[in-house]
């Protein structure tokens, strides 16, 4: 069965406006990095994005919570199916997010990220 069309972008869009008002201190604590990089980092994928964007639907995250994906992503290493279930998408739209932000990124060579995802070199026996 497929995703419900009501979980949409309310319940997931309303992450970054609710962590904005937070002080510098507390927003870097949350994210791990400070609300001016944030800032310069959504700029960057908004210009990777316009440059890239030319078909399809509207994404359901906005690129804030997209950004936020990832750094929790990179902070904690949670599943990507919990990532999924936490901003209301799949759990394949969340890995998909999180490494679109993060090669994004890396290719700006603005921001210092690590270049391999933790998960990447995982090796099963």
């Amino acid at each position: 069965m497929s995703e419900s069309s009501t979980a949409g972008p309310t319940k997931a869009a309303a992450r970054y406006d609710k962590i904005k008002t937070l002080s510098p201190a507390k927003f870097r604590r949350l994210t791990g990095v400070k609300p001016t990089i944030f800032a310069r980092m959504v700029i960057t994928l908004k210009r990777a994005e316009k440059k890239t964007r030319k078909r399809g639907g509207k994404p359901k995250l906005t690129v804030e919570d997209r950004l936020l994906l990832a750094l929790e992503c990179l902070r904690e290493y949670p599943t990507y199916f919990r990532l999924g279930q936490s901003y209301g998408v799949s759990e394949s739209s969340a890995w998909y997010i999180s490494r679109w932000v993060e090669n994004t990124l890396i290719k700006d060579k603005q921001f210092a990220l690590p270049g391999n995802s933790p998960y990447e070199n995982l090796h099963l026996l």
